[in-house]
Parts: C-alpha cells; sequence; structure tokens
C-alpha cells in the first residue's frame, strides 16, 4: 500500500510517497480504508524534526483521517462503517490501524474530507474553550488565526457554546473566509486592540484564543475584560515566544492559559470519546461544519505543507486518499 514518509527529516519538499507493508492490527485496534487525510501543523513540524515527539524515519506522516472500517476488532464497529480518526502521526496512509479510543463515527451527513478535518482542530478547540478557557453561554471570543483549520474550528464550537465570536484575520479575503465559516464578526489584525474595544463597548473579551503569538500577545491582554482567559495555543508567527509581564495579570485579574491537547487527551483513556460526544450535537445542529480549504492528491502531501509554511492556507487542508 502506499504512504506519505519522511525518510530524512529536512522539511516538506522530501516527502516520499512508499510502498510500505500493510498494518497489522493489535487487539484494540480498528483496521480502516483511509479515504481522506487532515493536513496539520505537527506534520509539518514533523517533517522538519522540530517535533516534541521525534519518531525515528522512515515513519508515515498524517495526524487525523477519515474512512471506512476494514475489521472492527474488539470494537463496537461494524464493517462498512464511516470514521475518523487520530494520532500524533502515521495515518496518511491507503490502510491504518487505528486505536479503537482515538476512533469515531462519522455523522451520516459528514463527508469523508470533513471527517478528516474534524479531530485534530475541533478537539483541540473544544479543550480549549471548555476545559481550558471555562467558556460560558453568552461569552465573547476573539480568535487569532481565525481563517486557518483550528480558528475556524473554534469560531464553530463557541457558535455550539452558545458564544459570540471576534475573528482576528491579516487580509480581506481571510475575512471573509471565516465569515463564511461562520464569525459575528470579523476585525484585522492591524490596530486590532482598538476595533475589538469598539465592538465590545469599552468591556473586552471573555476569551482570547492565540494560534499566532508574535507581536500582537501584549494587545490580545488589554483586549480581555475583567476575569477574562487568554489561551495560547501556538506560535504560528514564528516571531518567538511572547513574554507576559505578570502586573498585566494583577490588574484585571486575567489569565494566560496554555492548551496542549494532545498530550493530555493521549494519556487519558476516554478523553477523546468524551470530546467527540459533546462535538456531534453540535455537527447534528449545524453549528459545526468543517471549512475546508483546498484538498491535493496524496503525492502533494508536501505540496501542502509548504502552502501551510508559506501561510497560503484558509480552514483544513484535506489530502484525498482515494
Amino acid at each position: 500500500m502506499r504512504a506519505v514518509q519522511v525518510e530524512t527529516p529536512t522539511g516538506p519538499k522530501d516527502l516520499k510517497v512508499n510502498d510500505v507493508a500493510e498494518p497489522v492490527p493489535g487487539p484494540d485496534d480498528v483496521l480502516i480504508d483511509v479515504h481522506s487525510v487532515g493536513v496539520s501543523f505537527p506534520d509539518l513540524l514533523l517533517s522538519r524534526g522540530e517535533y516534541q515527539m521525534k519518531p525515528d524515519p522512515p515513519f508515515n506522516l498524517g495526524v487525523d483521517f477519515a474512512g471506512m472500517v476494514l475489521d472492527p476488532g474488539s470494537s463496537d464497529f461494524v464493517v462498512g462503517q464511516r470514521v475518523a480518526g487520530v494520532a500524533g502521526w502515521g495515518n496518511a496512509a491507503e490502510r491504518v490501524a487505528s486505536p479503537k479510543i482515538w476512533t469515531f463515527p462519522l455523522p451520516d451527513a459528514t463527508s469523508f474530507d470533513e471527517g478528516a478535518a474534524l479531530p485534530m482542530n475541533y478537539l483541540t478547540a473544544q479543550f480549549a474553550l471548555r476545559h481550558r478557557g471555562g467558556i460560558a453561554e453568552g461569552d465573547t471570543v476573539l480568535i487569532h488565526g481565525a481563517a486557518g483549520g483550528v480558528g475556524t474550528a473554534t469560531i464553530q464550537v463557541a457558535k455550539g457554546y452558545g458564544a459570540r465570536s471576534i475573528a482576528v484575520v491579516s487580509t480581506p479575503e481571510k475575512a471573509e473566509f471565516a465569515r463564511a465559516a461562520g464569525t459575528d464578526e470579523t476585525v484585522l489584525i492591524d490596530g486590532f486592540k482598538d476595533a475589538v474595544k469598539e465592538l465590545t463597548g469599552g468591556r473586552g473579551v471573555d476569551i482570547v484564543l492565540d494560534v499566532v503569538g508574535g507581536d500582537g500577545f501584549t494587545d490580545s491582554l488589554r483586549c480581555l475584560a475583567e476575569g477574562g482567559r487568554l489561551l495560547v495555543v501556538g506560535f504560528a508567527a514564528g516571531q518567538g515566544i511572547p513574554e507576559v509581564k505578570v502586573n498585566r495579570l494583577l490588574l484585571g485579574n486575567i489569565d494566560v492559559r496554555g492548551v496542549g491537547w494532545g498530550a493530555y487527551a493521549m494519556t487519558r483513556r476516554d478523553f477523546m470519546q468524551e470530546q467527540w460526544a459533546e462535538v456531534v450535537p453540535m455537527i447534528e445542529s449545524g453549528a459545526v461544519k468543517p471549512a475546508i480549504g483546498t484538498t491535493y492528491d496524496l503525492e502533494d502531501f508536501g505540496r501542502a505543507l509548504v502552502d501551510m509554511q508559506e501561510r497560503r492556507t484558509l480552514g483544513k487542508s484535506v489530502v484525498r486518499v482515494r
């Protein structure tokens, strides 16, 4: 079978599509025919040898995916059932053996492309907003990088919790994409602090979700209402890790909270299944519908990562395996 492999961690342009051995499921695995694979930031880091987990080459890329069950093993799935799944890597292949605790039933109306866009981004958004952000109905959430995969997921999960969202974007095109994903308001990154102040009548926002970092971090703190929470998800801007002057936290009774979904969820056996059960009603209500950007062939997985690296992507990019 074919799989996208890192042979040398020298970046996405050096990825190979190789013939590899068929997966051998363990007793708690589900054997799945993969149809679509999500393109994720960890894939880019893994291709460059910069991820916190460092598998020995050669290894298969691919974090989240969707497909059809070939052998349910000891799970409650049935042959032919449509599912999505997630792992640290290894799912960009024609078939995978996915741990049943990280494999989820797809709602009937959800396509394979949408299914491959769900697990990492939407479970990250749910973890950030509910478990780290303490979101409540009526809250206002400011979202940086709002036209990207995690950003659009956060817009929709916030809506599922009955919150208002304000999307921070860098271009009018990205503003349009964020609006199509469901955000209530958009502001451009230049001058966003003053725009947010105006939109909130001077109160500020309850939650900031930041996947970007960089120079806007301090202004994000200034956007928080009293008791607000800034959720740190990543540093896509690549401008170094921001520093916090803790007197700012004291003056506004505000928090800065880290969001490390993968390490947390993958060490707690039933946690992802509980998250999925909370997201499914949002899918069924229409609040959650993944914003798919560009789709690629399996052989173009490296190009998809280059596009991500150069910040050309909107929403979630998806690679079609079949």
